[in-house]
């Protein structure tokens, strides 16, 4: 068992509070788990997360303002579609708000 004293050694806990938020860090939860070059569509995360157009998109602007992520909007014959992928920055983003919360929540390094 780890103490959890000794789990802020090394500075104040900095989660980033773009990726924090439930629905963001859900979002990017789905897209950092595809290799790199890999993306969903806009409406199959929709469904997973049972949000509403307006909602996702909200969410999305949020993470595109911050380069967490990107989307591509493409036609199917006269069918519009919308591609959502993890930027390499908003890997590196998650990936370092992953390694703050362990930290924060005493988790051993090395598991």
């Amino acid at each position: 068992m780890v103490d959890p004293s000794e789990a802020l050694d090394g500075g104040a806990i900095d989660l980033d509070e773009i990726i924090h938020q439930p629905t963001r860090l859900q979002i990017m939860s789905l897209l950092v788990s595809l290799d790199d070059q890999d993306r969903l569509a806009y409406g199959f995360v929709q469904k997973q997360l049972e949000l509403t157009p307006g909602n996702l998109t909200t969410h999305l602007r949020k993470l595109e303002d911050a380069d967490y992520v990107a989307t591509t909007k493409e036609f199917h014959g006269a069918k519009p579609r919308t591609w959502i992928e993890a930027t390499a920055a908003g890997r590196t983003a998650f990936a370092v708000y992953l390694q703050s919360l362990e930290r924060a929540l005493g988790v051993p390094r090395g598991r």
